[in-house]
């Protein structure tokens, strides 16, 4: 018996360690951009979804993607929320990177117009404004102009204005005469008296405006903590598609948005297009690349599958977790 005890007791010693090791696991995850886009990543936070699963995570939110990418490249931080433009200008240049969970595949963004211009034709020979040239904003309506029958190149002219605010100031100033915005902010630019010209989300245009990106040597070196975020992912996302309130409330809180209508479209906008199974499929990468061959002869050769990791969406998705989660 006594034996038995000693045996035991050792056990225990030596699974201690473990144990605290376990539930010392960290992750350092930083996101870029005030937008529901984000709002997995809020969720990840405020339920624990993280602790739930033994991790400490450490969630930083940096105010441009350039830093972000540094932190990354750095080995600061594990994984990053952030769009497929800094993968692609990012992995084209030489780095690792690679986005391991898709959130938002396509553009959830309005064309915004002054009320005198009623069809998207009447753009032509206008101004618009956009964050910065380059951003996600800016490709985004370059895009859907071209679906739209309109030269971004040639029939307008696009400068930078600044974020929402001022992009606003800007057509109010008649510097220009249209713009792009997402909700929950497009409800405050009718109260303005400006024209939801068109949903940019409607031409179903493939890109990645906001996923996962970790780099190769990460998947490879921490690929079961990079497995715990996905599902923690995973999670967060059919929060948001199932609990709507709860869902808004997280808009109203991190947007400083308290406008119900506008919390409601946006809850619509981003719940609709956040996938249940969020692979990073190569075609929302394909459009960047497409984008940037004319003047970037790496583009041109690149292959969009090297730019994502699919295995780790398909390893949850084979055990049963999301088909679990989404009762199916």
């Amino acid at each position: 018996m006594i034996k038995i005890i000693y045996a035991l007791a050792v056990t225990l010693v030596m699974a201690a360690p473990m144990s605290l090791a376990f539930a010392q696991e960290r992750l350092r995850l930083a996101w870029a951009g005030f937008s529901p886009t984000n709002s997995p990543i809020w969720v990840i936070k405020d339920r624990k979804l993280m602790q739930k699963q033994g991790v400490t995570p450490e969630i930083i939110a940096i105010n441009a993607s350039p830093t972000v990418l540094q932190a990354l490249l750095a080995n600061e931080i594990d994984a990053a929320s952030i769009s497929v433009t800094t993968l692609t200008s990012s992995r084209l240049a030489g780095a690792d990177t690679v986005m391991i969970v898709g959130v938002v595949p396509t553009f959830v963004d309005h064309i915004v117009s002054l009320s005198s211009i009623t069809a998207v034709e009447q753009l032509k020979g206008k101004t618009a404004g956009v964050n910065r040239l380059g951003s996600t904003s800016d490709l985004g309506l370059r895009l859907a102009l071209r679906k739209l029958g309109v030269d971004p190149d040639k029939d307008v002219k696009i400068i930078p204005t600044g974020g929402t605010a001022e992009r606003f100031a800007a057509l109010s100033k008649g510097i220009t005469q249209f713009t792009i915005i997402p909700e929950p902010f497009l409800t405050q630019a009718e109260k303005l008296g400006f024209r939801n010209l068109y949903n940019v989300t409607d031409l179903k245009i493939p890109f990645w405006w906001n996923g996962i990106m970790s780099r190769d040597a990460i998947v490879k070196t921490k690929r079961p903590l990079l497995l715990k975020l996905t599902r923690a992912m995973i999670e967060a996302i059919h929060i948001i598609k199932t609990e709507k309130e709860y869902a808004k409330g997280l808009f109203k809180k991190n947007l400083g948005v308290a406008d119900p209508e506008g919390l409601e479209r946006a809850y619509k906008d981003y719940s609709n297009v956040f996938p249940e199974v969020p692979y990073p499929t190569p075609d929302g990468v394909k459009t960047m690349l497409d984008d940037m061959a004319p003047k970037n002869p790496k583009a041109a050769t690149a292959d969009a599958k090297a730019y994502v990791d699919l295995s780790l969406v398909a390893e949850l998705e084979k055990s049963g977790f999301i088909k679990q989660l989404y009762r199916k």
